[in-house]
């Protein structure tokens, strides 16, 4: 079945911009930290609620050619760069396995775009860029086999919590949610090894909720790493970690000293 692509980068900007409210553009350039010297220095905002972004997506999707998402994703402005990683987000969703349909070109168009988004990931560059398509994308990438029958490399976790971007890193963590969901618990605890000494506290608070999502999968799992490893652990992580826990066990955590 050929795909008719009927939608351009040009098209979709002007859907997104369309729907631009200055006022709302200032409360998000003040909550996504776009300040000199903050995380987010930089980056530029049409003013549109995700809901707004995610109607766009809705409208498009399955008819964007991946080249025509490569513009999206290079924008200067937050909302399109969003848009085109949800629209990546919704190809693979396109191509996940069912009980009655796993193909070698479904597996295939998987590690496409996983290997696309690989090559654009600091281009997702807040948090909410990573959070709402790393575990969509890489994620589910990593739970299924390749067109050759072998499973991708789990060691493109390491390299991207190796790297010297933010976004990078915060991929590595974040992306773990979907194999935790599934079970898998042995990749979110190497990685968060990893970044447990890293200076910021956007990773801090990534690593935190990674293990709160084990917790929520197997408390066993998460006690016996809080045990081995909370005295390493910056205050926020811990918090993070122990959200979901019960109060008394909660406060025995936080009155513990390393």
């Amino acid at each position: 079945m050929t795909t008719t692509f009927e939608y351009t980068a040009d098209d979709i900007i002007q859907a997104l911009q369309q729907m631009q409210d200055e006022r709302q553009r200032d409360a998000l350039m003040r909550f996504f930290k776009t300040g000199a010297g903050d995380y987010g220095e930089g980056d530029r905002f049409l003013g549109l609620r995700c809901p707004q972004t995610r109607m766009v997506v809705r409208e498009v999707r399955g008819r964007v050619a991946l080249s025509e998402v490569e513009r999206l994703i290079a924008s200067p402005w937050h909302e399109v760069r969003l848009c085109g990683f949800l629209l990546i987000v919704e190809e693979m969703r396109r191509v996940l396995p069912t009980a009655r349909r796993h193909t070698e070109a479904m597996a295939a168009r998987r590690n496409e775009l996983a290997r696309f988004y690989l090559r654009h990931a600091r281009q997702a560059n807040n948090w909410d860029l990573v959070d709402m398509t790393c575990p969509k994308i890489l994620g589910y990438w990593l739970l299924y086999p390749q067109a050759d029958g072998t499973m991708p490399d789990r060691g493109i976790l390491d390299r991207l919590a190796e790297s010297d971007n933010l976004w990078e890193q915060r991929i590595a963590m974040v992306t773990n949610w979907m194999l935790i969901r599934h079970g898998q618990f042995e990749d979110a605890l190497r990685i968060a090894d990893r970044l447990l000494a890293h200076p910021h506290d956007l990773i801090h608070k990534a690593v935190g909720w990674m293990l709160r999502e084990v917790g929520k999968e197997n408390m066993a799992v998460l006690d016996d790493y809080l045990e081995r490893r909370y005295s390493q652990m910056s205050r926020t992580t811990l918090r993070y970690a122990i959200e979901k826990m019960g109060e008394p066990q909660r406060q025995a955590w936080l009155r513990r000293q390393p």
